[in-house]
């Protein structure tokens, strides 16, 4: 019988960019990171998929929470909305379940867990009343007919997401693919997700910063921020 996890027990990623990618953007555009400026004002913090089903399997993820709470803490002071995003519930298709077997398909849809959005969150995370809190109903939050974020952000006159969560290589990646796709302005950060290896959350570090946003540290993210204050 497998042993419960240690919820005690945390790790972060031996995480890196290629020098050669960045390389790569310094002759092309003269600087090495794509957005040297943060308007806190029209940035969103975007956290995906930070439940409980996630947080128990994986060091990885119990290592970002306290650079998430930072982040959101950061974000919400310099006037900046945070937006926490759960999957929801949906019936396993016929593909769902020849792909994945039926029961992993049964526990990926129900993986966000029940009841109101707010409380199905990790229980270590910093949520304030006046953040957003919505489902997604597939792997990106960008993806058409899956949240109400691309529209609640819109409507906030948000230009910029900093986008953190798990897992890196699937619905976070999934998530910045979708709104650079939108004309989003994005950055990953990329100790402040999770995956379960490193050559899996790099290899999405690697695509992100060659074609869809910007990679930043935590460190970094919170020093834009002060800067525009």
């Amino acid at each position: 019988m497998t042993p419960p996890p240690d919820l005690d027990d945390v790790a972060d990623h031996d995480w890196f960019v290629e020098e050669r990618e960045y390389a790569r953007h310094e002759a092309r555009r003269g600087r090495r990171h794509a957005y040297e400026h943060l308007d806190p004002r029209r940035t969103a913090l975007v956290a995906v998929d930070i439940v409980p089903f996630f947080v128990r399997e994986s060091v990885y993820v119990r290592g970002i929470v306290p650079r998430v709470n930072a982040l959101a803490a950061a974000l919400r002071a310099a006037g900046g909305v945070v937006a926490w995003v759960v999957p929801g519930y949906t019936e396993p298709t016929a593909k769902d379940r020849e792909f994945f077997g039926d029961e992993v398909a049964e526990a990926y849809a129900r993986s966000g867990g029940e009841g109101p959005v707010a409380s199905r969150l990790h229980d270590g995370l910093d949520v304030d009343p006046a953040d957003l809190a919505v489902e997604k109903t597939m792997r990106g939050a960008w993806s058409p007919g899956s949240s109400r974020l691309p529209e609640l952000l819109a409507a906030r006159g948000i230009d910029t997401v900093v986008v953190t969560g798990t897992v890196t290589n699937v619905c976070v990646e999934d998530t910045v693919r979708g709104a650079s796709s939108a004309g989003l302005r994005v950055v990953l950060v990329a100790d402040a997700c999770a995956a379960m290896r490193d050559r899996d959350h790099n290899a999405t570090l690697h695509v992100v910063h060659r074609s869809y946003g910007d990679v930043r540290s935590t460190d970094d993210v919170l020093g834009l921020l002060a800067a525009a204050r």
